[in-house]
């Protein structure tokens, strides 16, 4: 059995190969034994145990990726798409699709070779770029024209448009100008079938009456494969400066409620714990982090009027301007974003903003290992992370602790033991049919990052 099994594999690697090569050329399609280091590593964090993924393609054009997702769906081959596969290694592992008599095949296919500038629409603050496009690099073009992009995703250096659309993943900025999908106006995508397909942007109406851009944000590459995007981008602000208030947890539950409560407008605000305090050189309190991005003098009104509700309830005051007010948001974000291939357990939470302050306070109580916690104050959406040792009952304890105040847990990252013992999205909701019947309506063969989303989906 085995014997032939062998020979079977060999025989359909040779035929994924024969087909890609057609289409993309030798030079950008890649046997498993070829894919570099960074890249196996990647793919075999996001892969189920005892899986293996059969090639990595690199599509130059949309036509290109358009071809092989055809190819691949005649074939019935799995697909996982991938920009740079930076966060490959996010939600549930893949999984091959079981068919008679051996699973399907599975293929990489990375879009970072589309990586082109469409469209920088200045005067509309509107740009149109590839979905390969790293971020880094797009906010380098947006700065020489004095904008940017309101989204602060991780690993921002190797992230790409694209992958950011598909995870949904900004962070502190939230505060101020919400989530992915309120950047985005206007989407392209490959179907499953391999047909391309269009939403927003000058488009009128979406494809059946759905809203295509709010289903691709955050869909984890289950529905079609994004090659184009269209964003809404700001102005750069004139001065950019921080305060951190720290101290009694009740007194900051105070600043935090008086600050959302009053006239000012803040473009972060974050809650975090002791942890990622003593990282930051300012004790083991709590501590409130409040950035403010405006015209000069706006910024220095708004600065004075929060010191002032911090000294009023006997907290200590850091602020941080220009190059350190910059340095402190990067070393925050990597604190709390974990290293790709490290056994950290990385977490997205959720609980009702008021209950924030309290959440610090269980997690504290429950002695856990080497943790920390940042939870934007308006929304109530953050990140958990803390060593990879941290046992699987303990994890429930604390999607418990977020569900009882109108939260959630999902485990982005972890060790893959760790996944394969728990339900990693942890959702509950009464929404989970209405996302299978999406998933079979866009992939009915589920050929797309089968296993990795919401429900096995």
């Amino acid at each position: 059995m085995s014997t032939n099994f062998a020979q079977t594999d060999a025989d359909v690697i040779q035929a994924i190969a024969n087909a890609f090569e057609q289409i993309t050329g030798a030079a950008h399609l890649h046997l498993w034994e070829a894919i570099d280091h960074p890249w196996q590593e990647r793919i075999t964090q996001a892969i189920a145990p005892n899986s293996k993924v059969d090639c990595l393609a690199f599509p130059q054009t949309a036509t290109e990726l358009a071809d092989i997702i055809t190819c691949a769906h005649q074939n019935q081959w799995g697909m996982i798409p991938a920009g740079s596969g930076s966060k490959l290694h996010w939600g549930g592992l893949i999984q091959p699709v079981p068919r008679t008599p051996y699973p399907l095949p599975i293929i990489a296919i990375s879009t970072q070779r589309l990586n082109q500038l469409i469209d920088h629409a200045a005067g509309d603050l509107t740009v149109t770029v590839e979905a390969g496009m790293r971020f880094g690099e797009l906010q380098t073009l947006l700065a020489n024209a004095n904008q940017f992009l309101a989204i602060d995703p991780s690993y921002p250096q190797d992230a790409t448009i694209g992958g950011i659309v598909a995870t949904a993943d900004t962070d502190s900025f939230r505060q101020r100008y919400q989530g992915v999908r309120d950047m985005l106006l206007g989407i392209s995508f490959v179907r499953a079938d391999g047909k391309m397909a269009k939403a927003g942007g000058r488009v009128v109406k979406n494809v059946a009456g759905y809203d295509l851009m709010k289903l691709f944000t955050g869909s984890y590459g289950t529905l079609g494969v994004i090659t184009q995007v269209t964003l809404r981008v700001y102005p750069l602000p004139e001065a950019s400066q921080t305060v951190i208030l720290s101290g009694d947890q009740d007194a900051i539950a105070e600043a935090t409620r008086v600050l959302l409560g009053s006239a000012l407008t803040p473009t972060h605000a974050d809650v975090i714990s002791g942890a990622v305090m003593e990282t930051l050189g300012l004790g083991t309190a709590t501590g409130l982090a409040v950035r403010f991005q405006s015209i000069l003098p706006s910024v220095k009104e708004q600065m004075s009027r929060l010191q002032e509700v911090g000294r009023s309830l006997n907290l200590f005051c850091a602020s941080y301007t220009d190059d350190e007010d910059v340095e402190l948001w990067e070393r925050l974000q990597t604190r709390m974003t974990g290293a790709p291939q490290s056994n950290q357990i990385v977490c997205k939470i959720g609980i009702q903003p008021s209950s924030a302050i309290a959440l610090l306070h269980q997690l504290h109580q429950l002695s856990l290992p080497s943790w920390s916690a940042q939870i934007h104050s308006a929304s109530g959406l953050g990140r958990f992370i803390c060593a990879g040792d941290l046992s699987p009952n303990h994890l429930l304890n604390i999607r418990d602790i977020c569900q009882a105040n109108g939260g959630f847990l999902s485990v982005l990252q972890s060790p893959t033991a760790l996944k394969q013992q728990i339900e990693v999205w942890g959702y509950t909701g009464n929404a989970l049919n209405v996302m299978r019947s999406l998933k079979h309506q866009f992939d009915p063969d589920n050929l797309l990052n089968p296993g990795r989303f919401v429900g096995g989906i």
